[in-house]
């Protein structure tokens, strides 16, 4: 090949490889707006990614003071909705982590709603004796989070996203505060 045909391909390779790593580039950073979401790591294997968001259900449940909440009061922020019970033992050993983990990314809004028939007064007593009284105090005595979300066994905790959408869930005890999970709940895009 002469001098002169390859000086004339050079700019051409050149704007070949320009387009593909800005093509590249775009693709990436689509995917990453396009679902903010990422893989947990290994001490969150129960937490299974949606294909796509869910829309969560419009159920109520009471606080402390015996006032009404939904799940729509947390748009904003990255929630983590817990549903436990006093006589669920795999529960009972998660609180102490879910507490930690609400201490440690505070931009992550931990709904930790105990769903059996216990009152209000001993959900405090139970969560502050199992060293989780660092969780807001939330009870739904009906059990109507439970229906409305499928749950066929607790603890069963849903990751909801700022727009107030189910983008992924954990049936069964996760490892909340591991340093790998603290830090993927830390990674998550504080505003959507």
């Amino acid at each position: 090949m002469g001098d002169r045909l390859k000086l004339r391909l050079i700019p051409l390779a050149i704007a070949v490889a320009a387009g593909l790593a800005v093509g590249g580039g775009v693709a990436v950073l689509y995917g990453m707006i396009a679902k903010p979401v990422h893989a947990p790591p290994a001490a969150l294997a129960k937490l299974r990614l949606e294909d796509k968001p869910i829309a969560v259900p419009a159920v109520a449940f009471s606080d402390a003071a015996g006032a009404r909440h939904m799940l729509a009061e947390f748009k904003g922020h990255y929630v983590l909705l817990n549903l436990w019970a006093t006589w669920c033992a795999p529960c009972v050993r998660e609180l102490p982590a879910l507490a930690r983990l609400a201490g440690a990314d505070p931009g992550l809004k931990i709904v930790a709603v105990n769903v059996g028939r216990s009152s209000v007064a001993d959900t405090a007593s139970f969560l502050a004796a199992h060293q989780a009284k660092a969780l807001t105090v939330y009870v739904d005595s009906n059990v109507a989070l439970e229906r409305a979300f499928g749950a066929y066994g607790l603890p069963l905790s849903v990751l909801i996203d700022p727009k107030g959408e189910e983008v992924a869930r954990a049936v069964g005890p996760a490892e909340w505060d591991a340093p790998e999970a603290i830090a993927y709940f830390k990674s998550l895009p504080k505003e959507e």
